[in-house]
């Protein structure tokens, strides 16, 4: 079997490179910090409401922070790491929009009609007006709401807006990637415009400055203006390290001896927004903050290897079902966690931290219903058992269907060829096409063999459209025990049969020409009035901008469609 062959080839050359080995989770990397003796004698107590922090990354990979054995820089996410909890056993959603949605409104993509794809800029979709978000509760429950960064959550109309959705203020993006500088966004071919918003206007003054720094500066800017006796949640959604991998030639000096000139890039904008963390942290401090503060730190979902990202010795990469794609980069840090310094394997999943901050800050879940998170703080806090035993990684009907799934496959109760993927307990069950399935050790080397990793994808799977793991003792993913458990497979299937019962349609409409930013003078934003449902049309072809002086003009339009097909036909397998 190609697993074997690729265990074979990682024995003989990748050992000689220092990648393969069981010593990735050494007690150097991500062991447990000394705890101070008193500390647990002296367990801190909540008096008040703490400071939400809540800090998400986009696209960086697993394997892409200090702690985990990796050659970038991330000094301060290293040392917030280890003087609270690392999770360890932390999932996410493979792709951007899906993860957002279910930090936001604690509940699966097949709740919310989010379970295909993302939301793209020129469809009229939003996250369901019907849900009541993360930043509401908290509203609720007397907290000041801000929000810095990436939405990516649909904003057709006003109402999809983040201000609209329980931010009080907001100064980010509205769509899914940006240039760092000029904040040009294009969605195809000269289908281009500006995308820095705050609040609900254009951002036009903002030009120019590196996202990284100015989401930062905006968030000690918040806390300067606030009073630390008054609760406050802010969520930070870097743009970084997202594609365009763009940093100051500062960061990328620092890592002049790379090869890989993607990864040197790369590299140079996670040591970048870590030192933005940095800042942040520092502000806290300095305004009075931190002592009632809770730091949550999470990765959006699995790096993307071929924009230098790294989730080795994970199997897969961004927008599959593999570990690589959904076992993210996550910790807490907080003067208030009883047991510190420590390394926790509690399952947790993104769509946890709805219930477990709107409980930490005394909100009322009662008439919260359907709610698929939990409420995780004691097992982060205290180290006890968390409540969580299975987690739905997703069920998406309208994704490419496997060649060879079928009914009959999956014992007459499920159609193996429908992408899917469940865990229970320690066991993994993946159905259909799960995405791009090689181990890519990190880019560092400039002439690294690029064949090799092929060997797996093009000699294993093709026939295939079940998978199983006991994904405790084999978290590479490297032993399909689908023929030797055929009872496991049947119990995992009655968990996504009993899955879908609960899904309701997916929410993926068509593009409309409306969306284009030459209607918007140049800009990207809400085009559908209030009353105007999602199926809202008018089929004109874009005006040109009557405002001139502030359209912007995209240049980086042909880059981006390039690598928007060439990602399609990866995450397709069809290359």
């Amino acid at each position: 079997m190609a697993v074997y062959a690729l265990t074979g080839f990682s024995l003989v050359s990748l050992l000689s490179f220092g990648y393969l080995s069981w010593d990735w989770m050494k007690p150097s990397l991500v062991a447990d910090v000394p705890t101070d003796p008193m500390e647990k004698s002296l367990p801190p107590t909540f008096t008040r409401p703490p400071h939400i922090i809540f800090i998400l990354t986009d696209d960086q990979g697993y394997h892409d922070v200090g702690y985990h054995g990796s050659d970038i820089q991330t000094p301060t996410l290293d040392r917030l790491a280890a003087e609270g909890v690392k999770l360890e056993n932390y999932y996410i959603q493979p792709i951007c929009t899906p993860s957002r949605s279910q930090l936001i409104t604690g509940r699966y993509q097949i709740h919310t009609g989010l379970q295909h794809s993302i939301i793209r800029p020129r469809q009229p979709n939003c996250l369901p007006l019907d849900q009541v978000t993360l930043p509401q509760k908290l509203q609720e429950a007397g907290y000041s709401t801000h929000m810095v960064g990436k939405w990516h959550l649909g904003f057709y109309k006003k109402e999809c807006l983040p201000t609209r959705r329980g931010f009080d203020t907001f100064l980010g993006s509205l769509t899914g990637n940006v240039d760092y500088y000029t904040y040009d966004n294009c969605d195809g071919p000269g289908v281009c415009g500006y995308d820095l918003h705050e609040g609900e206007d254009v951002a036009w003054d903002q030009s120019g400055k590196y996202s990284t720094f100015l989401y930062a500066q905006r968030v000690s800017k918040i806390l300067a203006s606030h009073s630390p006796k008054e609760p406050i949640f802010i969520y930070v959604a870097f743009q970084a390290v997202h594609t365009p991998l763009q940093s100051p030639k500062e960061y990328i000096y620092r890592y002049r001896s790379m090869g890989n000139v993607a990864r040197r890039k790369y590299a140079a904008m996670v040591t970048c927004m870590d030192e933005a963390v940095k800042n942040i942290t520092w502000a806290l401090k300095k305004y009075g903050y931190y002592d009632n503060s809770v730091i949550v730190f999470s990765t959006d979902n699995g790096g993307q290897t071929f924009s230098g990202g790294s989730n080795w010795p994970l199997r897969g990469r961004k927008g599959t079902y593999w570990e690589g794609g959904v076992r993210g980069i996550g910790f807490v840090h907080s003067p208030l966690i009883k047991r510190k310094r420590r390394t926790s394997w509690a399952l947790v999943h993104i769509t946890d931290w709805y219930p477990t901050l709107v409980s930490l800050a005394g909100g009322n879940l009662s008439n919260v219903q359907g709610l698929d998170g939990y409420d995780v703080w004691p097992a982060i806090s205290e180290g006890k058992e968390s409540p969580r035993t299975e987690i739905l990684h997703n069920i998406d009907p309208l994704y490419n269907h496997a060649k060879y799934g079928s009914l009959e496959d999956g014992f007459g109760i499920w159609n193996t060829a429908v992408q899917a993927s469940i865990r229970v307990g320690e066991w993994k069950l993946l159905t259909g096409d799960p995405g791009y399935s090689d181990w890519i050790p990190p880019q560092t080397l400039t002439n690294f063999p690029g064949s090799w990793w092929n060997l797996e994808r093009l000699t294993d799977g093709l026939r295939k459209s079940v998978w199983l793991f006991n994904i405790t003792a084999d978290p590479y993913e490297r032993y399909d025990l689908s023929e030797q458990r055929p009872d496991v497979v049947r119990t995992l299937l009655m968990r996504l049969v009993h899955y879908n019962r609960t899904a309701i349609p997916v929410r993926y409409p068509a593009e409309n020409p409306r969306a284009h930013p030459d209607f918007n003078g140049g800009a990207w934003g809400p085009w559908a009035s209030e009353d105007d449902g999602e199926e809202w049309g008018g089929g004109q072809e874009p005006l040109k901008s009557r405002n001139k002086k502030k359209k912007k003009k995209c240049k980086i339009c042909k880059l981006r469609s390039f690598f928007h097909k060439l990602n399609t036909r990866l995450m397709s397998n069809r290359i």
